[in-house]
């Protein structure tokens, strides 16, 4: 069945072709799609399109095809274009002329982006389940290791004390960033396209205040075509989204990659969690880090993915969109997938506390010494000629005494501020909804 069908086959190979993999990925908007059709019927029945019996029926079917979908029964075979097809084809069946009636007022158009929003709205909330689960896990870390110090470096050379709380809080913290993000694109996707049919409204009188209410969206997208707008503009704002966490995550990863290492030995996994060499029986591998961030690498290509099929496409629809479920609903579920793994993983990293006894380290000590030679009278530029002609004479001796007070460093991490910061971030996008 096809929502356009005017009674005549078309081409195998031009149907396969435009039908792409819509079958499959349709199956993730199926109980949103169901969601659409309860809203549009009850509005119908508002304006006098359904009665209340055709109502009911509709609203029964619907309810035994959401059954379906959880329990992972239901199914788009190959006679369907999509999900929007087989659930009216299921309506018509069952419920005959009141089943035709569900597409009045309607396009396909404003059904697939009803279900888009919902959709996001969805995974966005479990994106930031993710997130919340690992955010308190690098906080825990943080509290657990602040006291122990580790390098800090700029350039990739050896700079200043740092400290595992202080690089565990770092990301932490930086974590908040993407949830901001993630709340804009919540905000972006709140919004009822329902309505807006092909692009340009209906001659119908139908209440889009009603589907806003019934569909839970905080605001209704007002103008016809800007709704029509927002498809491919909604996915290109969460691919940013996306691809800001995934930045994060890729860091993260090559942090651990990095400090892993032999020449580092910072830290280290239990042997059951990494993977051995086919000929050097030594190994331990990172290969969970480096694919985590390779993974992520690859989402962060995902905005410019999603620009280069939408660009100056012109006002309306254009079959080009449908591309972007290919592209987007995967990398939904690997940024879940990534987090998740980086969750895991950390919960069961192994610190090595005893890095700065390697006199390698005692130039990190540098500015401290500065520091303490300007506090006592000396003028900066002063101290710094000193201890750097002490390092060129061989004749430094490193102060390891850290007096590191201020907010946010190795000494005052201010992990309770951090948390009551992301805690403030989450609040506001709840109070949104």
């Amino acid at each position: 069945m096809k929502l356009w069908d005017k009674g005549y086959t078309i081409n195998n190979l031009v149907e396969k072709f435009t039908v792409g993999n819509d079958r499959i990925l349709d199956l993730k908007l199926a109980e949103f799609d169901i969601a659409g059709n309860k809203a549009h019927a009850k509005m119908l029945h508002k304006i006098g399109l359904l009665t209340a019996d055709e109502l009911a029926g509709i609203e029964q079917v619907l309810e035994e095809i959401l059954e379906e979908v959880k329990a992972g029964t239901f199914q788009i075979d190959e006679n369907f274009e999509d999900v929007h097809s087989k659930i009216e084809y299921v309506l018509t069946q069952k419920l005959g002329e009141t089943g035709k009636k569900i597409h009045t007022a309607r396009s396909r158009n404003d059904q697939v982006l009803v279900d888009l929003h919902l959709f996001f709205k969805s995974e966005i909330e479990q994106i930031k389940k993710h997130i919340d689960a690992l955010f308190k896990t690098l906080t825990g870390l943080a509290d657990k290791y602040q006291h122990v110090i580790m390098p800090g470096y700029t350039h990739t050379q050896v700079a200043m004390p740092s400290s595992f709380g202080l690089w565990f809080s770092a990301y932490a913290e930086t974590f908040i960033d993407d949830v901001i993000l993630l709340n804009a694109v919540y905000e972006i996707a709140d919004q009822n396209p329902l309505g807006s049919a092909a692009g340009y409204g209906s001659s119908f009188p139908i209440d889009r205040d009603l589907t806003t209410e019934e569909l839970k969206f905080k605001y209704l997208k007002i103008n016809s075509i800007a709704a029509q707008m927002s498809r491919g503009k909604l996915e290109k704002s969460l691919a940013f989204a996306i691809a800001s966490t995934a930045g994060t995550l890729s860091k993260l990863a090559n942090d651990i990659i990095l400090f892993m290492s032999q020449n580092f030995n910072f830290l280290t996994f239990p042997k059951e969690l990494t993977t051995g060499s086919s000929i050097m029986p030594h190994k331990k591998n990172p290969d969970v880090f480096e694919l985590i961030r390779a993974k992520a690498n690859k989402l962060q290509a995902l905005p410019n993915e999603i620009i280069l099929i939408t660009n100056n496409l012109t006002t309306g629809y254009h079959r080009d969109f449908q591309l972007l479920k290919e592209t987007v609903f995967p990398a939904v579920e690997s940024v879940k997938e990534i987090l998740s793994v980086a969750d895991f993983m950390l919960n069961h990293i192994q610190i090595n506390e005893s890095i700065m006894q390697n006199e390698i380290y005692d130039m990190i000590y540098s500015v401290e010494l500065v520091n303490e030679l300007v506090q006592k009278g000396m003028s900066f530029r002063e101290a710094y000629q000193k201890v750097g002609a002490q390092i060129q004479e061989g004749t430094y001796q490193p102060l390891k005494e850290l007096k590191h007070t201020h907010k946010g460093s190795l000494g005052n991490l201010a992990l309770d501020e951090i948390k009551e910061k992301y805690r403030k971030v989450n609040k506001a996008e709840s109070e949104q909804r």
